[in-house]
């Protein structure tokens, strides 16, 4: 019997079976993030929660007036700036010289300088890891301009173990 001649010999155990399927479906589906967070990270990694408030991680900011976390996960560097209220204000993701601004963060303009801009004069240092640079400067309407930098390497060893970007 095929599915459709299923359905028309019994429809009640028809629906039965599709709505097992379903509840299956919607049980793997509400497991994943727990799976997610119990996935094993990165050597050295131990840091949890981004996009939190107060993350399970130290604070790596450069300046008094913000809070800086950073997370790495297979090689990629997840960067998030908090306010000293622990208002997440903004977030973004680097690896080979690339980045992308994640969806997350209120209240801060953040943008990412094209490769090879030159960090600018004005603007408080928030972060510096030596390979990013993240500066804020005050906005026309009271809030910030975040602005991350990507940093020439200077340690032709270092520079030589990263791969260019395409």
């Amino acid at each position: 019997m095929t599915q459709s001649d299923l359905h028309h010999a019994n429809p009640h155990r028809f629906a039965r079976r599709l709505f097992r399927r379903a509840l299956l479906v919607l049980f793997a589906l509400a497991l994943a993030p727990l799976a997610a967070q119990a996935a094993p990270q990165s050597p050295g990694s131990q840091s949890s929660g981004l996009g939190q408030a107060w993350p399970n991680a130290p604070d790596v900011s450069a300046s008094p007036h913000w809070h800086v976390y950073v997370f790495e996960r297979d090689g990629v560097r997840f960067v998030q700036i908090n306010n000293l209220n622990g208002r997440v204000m903004g977030a973004f993701a680097t690896a080979g010289g690339q980045f992308l601004v994640l969806p997350m963060g209120s209240g801060a303009g953040l943008s990412v300088a094209p490769a090879g801009s030159a960090v600018p004069a004005g603007g408080e240092l928030v972060y510096n890891d030596g390979t990013v640079q993240l500066t804020a400067a005050p906005a026309a309407d009271g809030s910030h301009n975040l602005r991350a930098f990507d940093l020439p390497c200077t340690d032709p060893v270092e520079c030589s173990t990263h791969i260019a970007p395409q």
